[in-house]
């Protein structure tokens, strides 16, 4: 959960965080940033139209709080935010996440009109970027990116976990275990990602798969798993806030992605000494190095993961160690969230001084 753990590092003596969430749509953050030192207000929202309805409740709150900048992240809560930003005065950062072109036309549309109405956008890859540079050629809107970043030093293989997961499904330790953490969207191709998982058991019996996450296709995913008959080696773990101890129980992270922007799951995964073996969909081409800290297949290729994972499973004593090693590495050296969190707070203050 990237939004609670960047506040848990952040200079709060500085810093103070507020967080407006529009339920009922997702609430399972809310006590995980006031732990770590957030103040959340949640808004009654029951749909896009409904958080845009919000906007003077949002404004009035900036206003009453003597909030100094809003950072918004997700379409949606980025048009909230640049009207909140346009009533009040107070400057607007806006996180995007997503490539342009994936966006539904009236998302875009009304998010390019309003896309102007910010101080500075912050893309989460350059994959990211280039979309937004493409779509929104304005050369007066101010753009960094920022990659996302995770703690390293919290997502580490080598600490204790609370529950042993392959204990506790009754994995055995020589048992390849191939798993994902994942909203249950069309963009994510998880029924592909069954499909894959399917090929490399009847290949490789001795593979168990995990699938962590929930999400709108969650009834279509289960029913593919059944169809393909997998009960007997596979899990599907639900929504978990806690998803290290599944980290730790698997061996290579899959994701078979048809877009992403620079996904947390696998910055987490790749932190855990998890091998990632993805498409090169998005930002996931300037994380992983191909045949060195990570597999890569083409986006429109999908299914050519069953082939790598077959091959890295046979040669496992000799790959394995160093890929993991090198995962892990990547993540230390250029995702981290302690150099994340120094980023954001150098663009703070600045435009702090700046209103």
């Amino acid at each position: 959960m990237l939004l609670p753990e960047t506040i848990a590092i952040h200079n709060k003596a500085q810093y103070e965080f507020h967080t407006i969430y529009f339920l009922p749509w997702k609430n399972q953050m809310v006590q995980a940033i006031k732990d770590n030192g957030g103040k959340v207000t949640c808004l009654p929202a029951k749909n896009n139209v409904k958080i845009i309805l919000s906007v003077t409740d949002v404004a009035k709150y900036v206003r009453e709080h003597k909030i100094d900048i809003i950072h918004c992240h997700l379409p949606w809560a980025g048009i909230a935010g640049r009207l909140a930003g346009k009533m009040t005065g107070v400057p607007v950062i806006y996180t995007e996440h997503n490539k342009w072109e994936r966006y539904h036309k009236f998302t875009y549309s009304l998010n390019k009109f309003t896309f102007g109405w910010q101080q500075l956008v912050v893309p989460v890859s350059g994959d990211v970027e280039q979309s937004i540079r493409h779509h929104y050629t304005n050369p007066s809107l101010q753009i960094q990116t920022i990659l996302n970043g995770v703690n390293t030093e919290k997502f580490d293989r080598s600490l204790p976990v609370a529950v042993d997961i392959r204990a506790q499904l009754g994995i055995a330790a020589a048992t390849k275990v191939i798993g994902t953490v994942s909203v249950f969207r069309v963009q994510k191709r998880l029924l592909t990602w069954l499909e894959i998982a399917h090929q490399v058991h009847q290949q490789h019996p001795d593979t168990y798969f995990i699938v962590v996450g929930d999400g709108p296709l969650k009834e279509e995913v289960h029913a593919k798993a059944k169809e393909l008959k997998m009960d007997g080696y596979l899990h599907f773990a639900g929504l978990q806030e806690e998803v290290r101890p599944y980290f730790k129980a698997m061996d290579v992270f899959m994701m078979a992605s048809e877009f992403e922007g620079l996904p947390i799951a696998l910055l987490e995964a790749m932190s855990m000494e998890c091998i990632p073996c993805c498409t090169k969909a998005g930002g996931i081409a300037e994380v992983i190095e191909d045949n060195k800290s990570g597999v890569l297949v083409d986006v429109q290729q999908p299914m050519a993961l069953t082939e790598k994972l077959s091959y890295l499973i046979q040669n496992w004593d000799t790959i394995a160690p160093a890929m993991k090693k090198n995962a892990r590495e990547k993540v230390k050296s250029n995702f981290s969230m302690q150099r994340m969190v120094a980023e954001l707070e150098a663009v703070y203050t600045k435009l702090a001084r700046k209103n």
